[in-house]
């Protein structure tokens, strides 16, 4: 058995300075926060980490305008603040005449508010006076009102992934209820539309300025998207009229240009805004919803109508990025584009998306990839032209990144191979696999944020495994659905062949692989250790040890029923199938493990479980509970710790002396 791990500075200090390349190239990457097109096509908006005239970031974000059709130009400046004072600024949307940008701001003294700027003059005016969290506004079709989602005396904005508010004393069910408003842009009169005892968490605009689609539950925002449901509601007498209830999760809708119907994108989703499914489309007036994609090898993640017959989409296929059309008629879908990289409008979003103009085909996207860090991108879908150059000179710190394909109990398996950098196949390498979290998402090549970025065990000289195991997104609906009661086991088949399929081909030493992941990943990982003894070393971020105890403990515990089948309080017995501590015992890999203090999707107590039993049965373990952090980490010096630790464990178990 390996020995305990040692933390003595003289590995972590080697650690360091491997990290501090990647550190300081992170610091020249320029990111790209938001993009919007106008809708006439002529001006681009966007989002970006507020700077000085030096070009260092100060903090918050600012916002910009640009011309597409002359990108050398200067954009101007859109800022609630004069002088540009540091503050965010952020969630733009354009007004129909394409002559204003609404957006929200918090460079005053009285918090978040929304803001209309004239953009020829750069003149913002504040449009309300509001306490709590404000986000996504969208111009009525009239451009007489701006909708936008608003909740009442909130401390922050809503978010899964945020630390947890820690709850002490006598506990209530207190719910901050996110509620559709609206806002007179000529007199700046709010009007709360949606019911108070109603979560509102998407909605869209009917061509006429009348009505609304919203998405909408009872109870708390975090659990309840979950079992959401689509609903219209009328401006002028706001109550909620039912239209369609999902039999798993419903995200995006999208109102025809004809009023006649609402379409959305319905399937098992494990996390609100990881987005696929299938397209359906239902009466607005009432009447059963159409399934226009059944059988599709993909999963759409946007939407957007280009006439009453014709939906354009963004799409997970085969981890790929892809851009298709739909005649919502007779069902005939045309592929307009892919790619092996990720494109978006919102970086704080998981999903494919782009920015239309009215025209439905000019428009506007970030783009990026493992070669290509973030640049903004514009013109007719699928053929666009690099906008903006604001990262000329980075260079890649990783090696090569190949897409696999291996068979699995009858399925295709797709996953991404990371080759270490300066790869010599004359060399025998060790390599990590990488189990992503969801577990309904999908692994794009994107250039990587700075948290849990595992691109950096490249360059430190390992091939890094990326499967796509079922239950992911990418491969259809069938292909989601195929871990339900199932976790552990079919996607864990389907890992471990992804692993033989490398060590086959590859010059990767068998007696050296390890395995980690974040969230279900971490998950995936305290099972692995549990299941075989094939990886030498193991982390497990954000994981879940004990499904029984979890299902009490989370703060989003809707996602379990779609999986489970029932509570755990109906049927423990298939709870308990697939928990790491029902096999605890069989456990011998050396593990680490690392979560957030205020984690509400994967509480700690969830690790300190797995890791009190590995500790009590003598296995070399480490756990590290971050304080203040919630399911994704936000404060940059617990980022580079975690990959500290995690490069640090894997060179310990992984590597012989003379490699540290």
């Amino acid at each position: 058995m390996p020995k305990q791990f040692d933390s003595r500075p003289l590995l972590l200090l080697t650690c360091f300075f491997i990290l501090a390349g990647f550190a300081h190239a992170a610091t020249r990457v320029h990111t790209f926060q938001e993009v919007a097109i106008s809708r006439d096509g002529t001006r681009v908006a966007w989002v970006a980490p507020a700077e000085n005239a030096g070009g260092e970031a100060i903090g918050g974000s600012a916002i910009y305008v640009g011309d597409p059709n002359s990108p050398n130009s200067k954009p101007s400046r859109i800022s609630a603040a004069a002088g540009g004072d540091a503050g965010s600024e952020d969630h733009i949307a354009w007004s129909p005449d394409s002559k204003q940008l609404a957006f929200i701001s918090d460079v005053g003294s009285d918090g978040p508010q929304l803001y209309v700027a004239q953009v020829n003059s750069g003149a913002a005016r504040k449009l309300t006076t509001l306490t709590g969290a404000l986000a996504d506004p969208a111009w009525s079709p009239d451009g007489k009102s701006i909708a936008f989602l608003f909740t009442e005396n909130a401390p922050h904005r809503a978010d899964p992934l945020l630390a947890m508010v820690p709850e002490t004393g006598v506990i209530a069910d207190k719910v901050f209820e996110q509620r559709l408003a609206v806002v007179d842009v000529a007199s700046g009169k709010v009007t709360q539309l949606s019911p108070a005892d109603m979560y509102v968490y998407e909605f869209d605009w009917s061509p006429d300025s009348q009505t609304f689609a919203v998405l909408a539950a009872h109870g708390a925002g975090d659990a309840n998207w979950y079992v959401a449901q689509l609903y219209t509601l009328a401006v002028a007498t706001p109550a909620l009229k039912p239209v369609y209830k999902p039999h798993f999760q419903i995200a995006c809708p999208r109102w025809s240009p004809d009023g006649k119907n609402i379409a959305f994108i319905s399937g098992l989703m494990s996390d609100e805004g990881f987005v696929g499914g299938d397209i359906f489309v239902a009466p607005a007036n009432g009447g059963a919803a159409r399934d226009v994609t059944p059988g599709i090898a993909a999963s759409p993640t946007n939407l957007y109508w280009r006439a009453p017959g014709e939906i354009l989409f963004t799409e997970n296929v085969d981890g790929e990025a892809g851009i298709s059309t739909i005649n919502v008629d007779n069902g005939k879908i045309s592929t307009l584009w892919t790619w092996d990289g990720v494109i978006t409008t919102d970086e704080f979003r998981s999903g494919m998306a782009v920015s239309l103009a009215s025209d439905g085909q000019t428009s506007a996207v970030i783009r990026h990839s493992w070669k290509q860090p973030p640049e903004l991108w514009t013109g007719p879908v699928g053929q666009w032209k690099q906008m903006t150059h604001s990262n000329p000179a980075l260079t890649t710190p990783w090696g090569e990144i190949k897409s696999l394909h291996w068979p699995s109990d009858g399925l295709k398996i797709q996953g991404w191979l990371v080759y270490p950098k300066d790869y010599d196949p004359s060399r025998r390498y060790p390599m990590v696999v990488v189990v992503h979290g969801g577990p309904a998402t999908a692994v794009h090549t994107g250039w990587p944020d700075t948290f849990f970025n595992t691109l950096e065990l490249s360059a430190h000289g390992y091939f890094v495994l990326n499967p796509t195991p079922r239950g992911s997104l990418g491969g259809g609906e069938k292909f989601t659905e195929a871990n339900i009661k199932d976790f552990g086991y079919g996607d864990f088949r389907d890992i471990l062949a992804g692993v033989d399929e490398v060590v086959k081909t590859l010059p990767v030493d068998n007696d050296r692989i390890g395995i980690t992941g974040w969230s279900y990943g971490g998950y995936m990982t305290m099972w692995a250790v549990t299941q075989t003894h094939r990886f030498r070393a193991a982390v497990s971020g954000a994981g879940l040890a004990n499904w029984q105890s979890y299902y009490g403990q989370n703060d989003i515990d809707e996602w379990m029923i779609p999986y489970f089948g029932a509570s755990v309080y109906d049927d423990p017995a298939v709870y308990a199938r697939t928990a790491p501590i029902t096999f605890i015992k069989n456990a011998r890999t050396p593990t680490l493990l690392l979560v957030g203090q205020y984690d509400g999707e994967c509480p700690a107590p969830q690790s300190r479980e797995f890791w009190h039993a590995l500790k009590t049965l003598g296995v070399p373990t480490q756990l590290v509970i971050y304080p203040g952090e919630g399911h994704a980490f936000a404060q940059p010096d617990h980022q580079r710790d975690v990959m500290e630790r995690v490069l640090a464990w894997f060179d310990h178990y992984l590597k012989p002396v003379t490699e540290n």
